[in-house]
């Protein structure tokens, strides 16, 4: 445990840590990858590019220090970054290595702040967090392993199956070579993936939403493919690669199901809100409450650009027959030949087809939206979910019922 005095010299850096800013992260990575190179196998370096990975982990360590008196406020932070650190495979003796990088960090970058009885705090601190992460993790590693169909570690799978879903869109349907079972997973979980390019010098670890229900068997992905400024260069190394190069029937490292972003089962109507590939992890919320034949109402609301991005939407129109479900679309912009394609869809389904131009606005459908005991659940990029909530906020929809997804490095909304 962390003495008072600990407690108050780690307080009393929390100016220090505002006022510098995510320079103390994007320090700290520079220095950890330089001394330890071989951690970039493990962490996306297209987030370390993009700024997102830097960002989210200084609002980590503010946060951290902030409520360092109330660690139980950090507990859904703690969960998800958990689940994240399994789908990397992140192992304990990890921890020290970043300790000592973070450490040397805020030595070198303030000296004159950082003594050593504030060092000598921090180190305590940091041994105290990454004590809760390590007990977490191992909790989540024994409890996948000890299931039917769980691992640990890397299993390799067969592509068994790749469909186009959309321009953008494809799924990837994996089996594991070995012929066993594989664990279960919750509706609105990913899978962390292994790669290895032959043009880059280092292999790459991502995850993707499992975009079908549970079976015991397989597990499906949807991928977006991504584009990529330069060759090589990030984003879309990855997605391109598996657009582009992975086959049926070729192999890769999978990782178990991780996330701590899924579907609760409380008997009350759902409302799915997905934009663009957000929708991933919702068809995998809507092929399971079909399977499960669920009695409440559902709504699914999406948004994306065109009638060809459209991912599912031929799916989406068949469970109308399995589920008490409504759902709309809106479309940034249709050409004429999508415009007719979608009126002739709407009279194929007795106008049942709800379809909409520009933002998506919520405000029309305050009537019919269980908005004051409802679930909902969002997915896709973060401007657009904190446009959506804001909206079911100021509608009246309570804040403890609206769970999101954020793909990448985490973001408050």
């Amino acid at each position: 445990m962390l003495s008072a005095k600990h407690i108050e010299l780690v307080k009393s850096t929390i100016p220090l840590l505002e006022s510098a800013g995510t320079d103390i992260t994007e320090y700290f990575y520079q220095r950890m990858f330089e001394h330890n190179p071989e951690l970039k196998h493990i962490f996306n370096m297209s987030n370390q590019r993009s700024g997102g990975q830097p960002a989210a982990l200084f609002s980590a360590i503010a946060a951290y220090a902030k409520n360092i008196e109330n660690l139980a406020a950090l507990s859904g932070a703690v969960e998800r970054i958990a689940h994240k650190h399994t789908s990397l495979n992140i192992q304990a003796e990890h921890y020290p290595i970043v300790g000592h990088h973070l450490l040397a960090t805020l030595r070198e970058l303030a000296p004159e702040a950082f003594t050593a009885e504030v060092e000598e705090a921090w180190a305590a601190a940091y041994g105290l967090l990454a004590g809760i992460f390590i007990n977490r993790e191992d909790e989540l590693y024994q409890k996948n392993a000890n299931q039917v169909g769980g691992w640990l570690g890397a299993r390799q799978f067969k592509v068994i199956e790749k469909r186009q879903e959309s321009s953008l869109v494809t799924s990837f349907v994996f089996a594991p070579i070995d012929g066993e079972p594989v664990v279960d997973y919750q509706a609105g979980q990913y899978l962390g993936i292994k790669v290895e390019l032959a043009n880059l010098e280092y292999r790459e670890m991502r995850q993707y939403s499992l975009s079908d229900k549970s079976n015991g068997k397989t597990y499906r992905i949807s991928v977006k493919r991504e584009a990529s400024r330069t060759a090589g260069d990030e984003p879309g190394t990855v997605s391109n690669y598996l657009h582009d190069q992975v086959n049926i029937g070729d192999v890769l490292d999978v990782f178990p199901p991780a996330g701590d972003f899924h579907y609760v089962e409380r008997n009350e109507p759902v409302v799915l809100i997905s934009a663009g590939v957000g929708v991933t992890p919702m068809q995998s919320m809507l092929e399971m409450l079909a399977s499960k034949a669920l009695d409440k109402p559902v709504f699914y609301l999406h948004a994306c650009e065109n009638l060809a991005q459209h991912s599912f939407n031929e799916r989406v129109q068949a469970l109308t027959n399995e589920l008490k479900l409504t759902h709309h679309t809106w479309y940034r912009e249709l050409d004429g030949n999508e415009q007719e394609a979608l009126n002739s869809q709407g009279q194929s389904n007795n106008g049942s087809v709800n379809s909409h131009m520009g933002f998506m606005n919520l405000v029309p459908l305050k009537a019919e939206l269980p908005l004051d005991k409802g679930d909902f659940y969002l997915c896709g990029p973060v401007a657009f979910m904190s446009f959506v909530k804001q909206q079911l906020i100021e509608l009246g929809a309570e804040d403890t019922r609206i769970h999101y997804e954020v793909f990448g490095p985490h973001s408050e909304l």
